[in-house]
């Protein structure tokens, strides 16, 4: 367990880059204490990616127990997170989107839309092109301007040479427009 004085980032930080590290341990004291989930959320501005990366695994954990906990941040997921030039907290937004979808409000999912688009048209990363379509899918199941916007751009990615974005393109095209 944590220290009293041991900060999330110190905590979120070493280790592999690809490993958890402690993240699991800061979700539980998050879990039992929401009034350091502010604390978690500013490690999205350190300077460690691998921090940032972390942040991210955290948030998804705590959304998935009380994603009513996430919606104060909504407003900043929007304005300071989807600025952050890194391929794992775009992914998470696409899904942080998806999963607090019915909390959000118009005008921040035209803006989380505006967001997803973008990602979608200028990052590579597969698992950003994968979450960042199933939520724009998702969305556009109601909205029609959206599901015409998606649809070229599904075309093209059926035929990425990932097999993973092809895949979830051609089953999302299929599902969207029965054609």
């Amino acid at each position: 367990m944590p220290t009293k004085t041991e900060s999330f980032e110190t905590m979120l930080t070493g280790g592999h880059p690809n490993s958890l590290g402690r993240t699991v341990e800061v979700v539980e004291v998050v879990l039992k204490d929401a009034s350091r989930l502010s604390e978690l959320y500013n490690c999205y501005f350190s300077d460690d990616e691998v921090v940032r990366l972390r942040t991210s695994n955290a948030l998804k954990r705590i959304c998935a127990e009380y994603p009513e906990w996430l919606v104060p941040y909504i407003d900043k997921l929007l304005s300071e997170v989807s600025n952050i030039n890194q391929a794992s907290a775009q992914w998470t937004l696409a899904q942080l989107f998806n999963s607090l979808t019915s909390y959000i409000n118009v005008s921040q999912k035209q803006k989380g839309i505006k967001i997803l688009k973008r990602n979608l048209e200028h990052n590579d990363d597969w698992i950003v092109q994968n979450q960042t379509m199933q939520t724009l899918a998702d969305w556009a199941k109601t909205d029609e301007a959206l599901k015409e916007w998606l649809e070229p751009h599904l075309d093209n990615l059926v035929n990425d040479e990932r097999k993973s974005i092809a895949g979830r393109a051609k089953k999302l095209r299929k599902a969207l427009y029965k054609h």
